[in-house]
């Protein structure tokens, strides 16, 4: 069976042993006393999927990943000349050579390694924050983001892993260690900084002034699609990404799949729905989560209209805010008869679109 049907039979069985088994805790969160995964059996969840990114095979990027992995010095007295040659994105680059130091010419371990880092970054934050974290590990499976990014955008996931690490410390309003966190994020992938400017839009009430202002702006960046790129090839002229327009329109991209683009708006669109239990419930996290899935939602708008290679891998940065507001949403909006229905529609909705996805990817064939 494939290893893609697998991972979703490892979440049924978890699912029925945590009816069996105490999996939870109580700890106290935004000031709320909440029950939370043990961080052992929130490690377990993931241990499958950490270990299948070391053994996935030549999924996406990753024969480019092991080209530059072999590439790299052997030991640590070559890793000053092989970082001259680096241009870009150099923290990762550097990083990696150490690893490979360290463990040879191995790089299913290598994966693992910088798999295990990219998850114990998402555990430390869903499990504190998720209200249902086995929801949210089905949720991050099911919109495929592990096969677009730990099987395949590594490097900017390493950077999106960091940035999302920060969630406590921007609730508490630490914002200058935050700042920095990003600011080193930003050197294992340039992209990073924009979270900067949207961790101020993301602050106070869901659906405050600021992020109306985001929604106002997608609409005219949608309308005038023409002057929009336009300005953006100016603003990229000196930087890295320097060739961006001119090489989304040379390879035909024709935007973000609009399938992709309605299942990341979900939470977004219900937050909407039901902005009166976001009121009456003020909590900080959900509020910032909320903002975050919108301002998500507008990349992805955008993105649409323009390109899914370059704007398109934007929204990630601010779609896994997405696995936490979701469930929250699912347990408070509705009531007990409703919930069940509508946690089930949600669930067999993400199943569609994953298997549309994986199939649609050539990851498994309708003959299996």
């Amino acid at each position: 069976m494939s290893n893609y049907i697998l991972i979703l039979v490892w979440i049924v069985i978890l699912g029925i042993a945590a009816m069996f088994i105490n999996v939870k805790r109580p700890e106290v969160v935004c000031g709320e006393k909440v029950e939370r995964y043990y961080v052992v059996w929130a490690f377990l969840i993931f241990v499958p999927l950490i270990i299948w990114c070391g053994y996935r095979g030549n999924v996406g990027d990753t024969s480019v990943y092991t080209s530059s992995f072999y590439d790299m010095p052997s030991d640590f007295g070559g890793i000053e000349t092989y970082m001259q040659g680096v241009k870009k994105d150099k923290a990762f680059f550097c990083f990696s050579a150490v690893i490979k130091c360290l463990i040879g010419n191995k790089p299913e371990i290598y994966f693992i390694i910088l798999a295990l880092i990219q998850a114990t970054l998402l555990i430390l934050v869903y499990r504190k924050y998720s209200p249902e974290f086995l929801f949210t590990f089905f949720l991050f499976i099911a919109s495929t983001d592990y096969i677009s990014w730990m099987f395949n955008g590594i490097r900017q996931f390493m950077a999106v892993t960091i940035t999302f690490a920060c969630f406590g410390l921007i609730l508490k309003k630490k914002y200058i260690v935050a700042i920095l966190l990003i600011l080193l994020a930003s050197r294992f992938h340039g992209t990073a900084l924009i979270v900067i400017p949207f961790l101020f839009v993301a602050q106070g009430k869901a659906w405050n002034k600021k992020t109306i202002l985001v929604i106002m702006a997608t609409i005219a960046v949608v309308t005038f699609i023409g002057s929009f790129t336009n300005l953006l090839d100016s603003v990229l002229a000196d930087t890295q990404y320097t060739n961006v327009v001119s090489d989304w329109q040379s390879w035909q991209d024709n935007g973000t799949n609009i399938f992709r683009v309605l299942v990341y708006a979900v939470p977004a669109i219900l937050s909407f729905i039901g902005k009166r239990y976001l009121d009456e419930a003020n909590n900080p996290c959900i509020n910032f989560c909320t903002n975050m899935s919108i301002i998500s939602t507008a990349i992805y708008v955008v993105s649409m209209f323009t390109s899914g290679i370059f704007i398109g891998r934007l929204p990630i940065y601010f779609s896994l805010y997405s696995y936490i507001l979701l469930p929250w949403e699912l347990k408070n909006m509705f009531n007990e008869k409703s919930k069940q229905f509508i946690t089930g529609a949600a669930v067999l909705g993400y199943l569609g679109f994953y298997f549309y996805s994986i199939i649609s990817m050539g990851m498994i064939s309708m003959q299996q």
